[in-house]
């Protein structure tokens, strides 16, 4: 583990494969996700084949940033000890304009604010020099 993620305490994503690509976008302040070259289909989570027409031919392309909560849980007992601090919170899932969904947080709002469909945007959060996070924000705010 590095000094960094030790001083962030909290798990971070392995950087290795297509996580380390993903992540990569990201600490460029830019979403991106999977889409297929041949039939278009957007993927996330990133594998090498696509699920939709099974070509391997694929593109990181960049996403809108905008997306709607699509449903949540709220945290009240924190089950790692480095959240410990941040109950109660919201573990997100948001639904892409591109159609994909993500599991991430939405940073100011409360969880008892939350609602389905809620627009939402993209925010990026440098925990390390290494690791940017995205997360989302009310859109319009």
């Amino acid at each position: 583990m590095t000094h960094e993620a030790i001083a962030h305490a909290k798990p971070l994503p392995a950087m290795e494969g297509f996580a380390k690509e993903f992540y990569g976008w990201c600490k460029q302040n830019e979403l991106r996700f999977q889409r297929c070259t041949d039939c278009g289909t957007w993927r996330h989570v990133p594998r090498e084949m696509c699920a939709a027409c099974g070509s391997w031919r694929w593109e990181w392309a960049q996403s809108s940033g905008r997306g709607t909560v699509f449903t949540w849980t709220v945290v009240a007992r924190a089950l790692h000890p480095a959240f410990q601090n941040d109950t109660p919170y919201a573990a997100v899932v948001i639904e892409m304009e591109e159609g994909v969904r993500l599991l991430s947080q939405v940073v100011d709002c409360a969880p008892d604010q939350l609602r389905i469909g809620m627009p939402v945007e993209v925010v990026f959060d440098a925990v390390t020099p290494e690791i940017t996070l995205p997360k989302f924000r009310c859109a319009g705010k």
